[in-house]
């Protein structure tokens, strides 16, 4: 063998292990894209459900149209604060009927049939 081979053998284990470095840097790269395409379409696929999902018929104080009776009056019972502390926060909470006068949310759709307006025969 002649004196290159000696100068070969740095050349090559330098060189390796620049291009290991340079492989680990694309993977890391590919994976933290990977986890982004991965969140990506996990948070579009919420997405398309929720416009999918029909209004939840909430009122205002945060009860289900179920809780309001027919005249839109609120049965439920709520906390509301009794004592407060120096700081003006709450220590104490009492059992009240809601307060809501009128049910405020959307008005769900009823179900209707109709028949096709053109003759298929």
């Amino acid at each position: 063998m002649g004196g290159w081979v000696w100068l070969i053998i740095p050349v090559v284990l330098i060189g390796g292990g620049r291009i290991s470095e340079l492989v680990q840097n694309a993977l890391k790269t590919r994976h933290a894209r990977k986890l982004e395409l991965i969140k990506a379409n996990e948070k579009r696929q919420r997405a398309l459900e929720a416009a999918n999902r029909p209004p939840e018929p909430v009122c205002g104080c945060t009860h289900h149209l179920a809780k309001h009776d027919r005249t839109g009056r609120c049965h439920e019972v709520v906390e509301a604060p009794t004592a407060w502390d120096s700081q003006r926060k709450p220590t104490q909470y009492e059992a009240r009927p809601c307060n809501c006068q009128q049910y405020i949310g959307p008005e769900p759709l009823g179900t209707i049939f109709a028949q096709e307006i053109v003759d298929p025969g």
